[in-house]
């Protein structure tokens, strides 16, 4: 990097002061510094991509490093798994192959198979909704809240206005 002293600096504006002149020297002053301001943020620029670059290298690097671990995992668990099912079919083959097994142990294998089957649903009372709320009842029927479920009849009827006997 260029190395500018005081010195070197006073020096360049003395030589800008005679051939700019006084009165053009502050615009120019101004116009150079904006430059210079775009220049340093251009090259901040440059460095913060160059760095994302380099990140994002690492990162794939990184990955691929993740995917291939994973792979050497998914093939271990595979053969352990091939295992296993060999295992347990060698294990099955002998329980059922053998025909020494007596009545009590075919008895266990039925109620294994034959478990509870999952409860039934069992639908909620009709006024679940008006039991759920929180809101305390005496406030409910201070502020005219319905608390019990109506039909279209019965409210129609409710609200219709007496009858007069002629």
């Amino acid at each position: 990097m260029i190395d500018f002293g005081f010195d070197k600096l006073a020096l360049i504006g003395a030589v800008a002061l005679i051939v700019i002149g006084p009165e053009k020297l502050p615009k120019v002053a101004r116009t150079v510094g904006h430059l210079f301001g775009k220049a340093q943020r251009y090259v901040a620029d440059v460095k913060a991509e160059v760095n994302r670059s380099i990140e994002l290298d690492e990162l794939k690097k990184m990955k691929t490093d993740f995917e291939d671990a994973a792979r050497g995992v998914q093939s271990e668990v595979q053969a352990a798994a091939g295992a296993f099912e060999k295992d347990w079919r060698e294990a099955t083959a002998e329980l059922s192959g053998g025909s020494g097994s007596s009545a009590s142990e075919r008895s266990a294998e039925r109620s294994v198979e034959l478990e509870a089957p999952p409860p039934q649903y069992v639908r909620p009372n009709k006024k679940w909704r008006l039991k759920r709320g929180a809101t305390p009842q005496w406030y409910k029927q201070r502020n005219g809240v319905r608390t019990r479920a109506q039909s279209g009849a019965a409210r129609v009827a409710r609200f219709r206005p007496p009858r007069s006997h002629a």
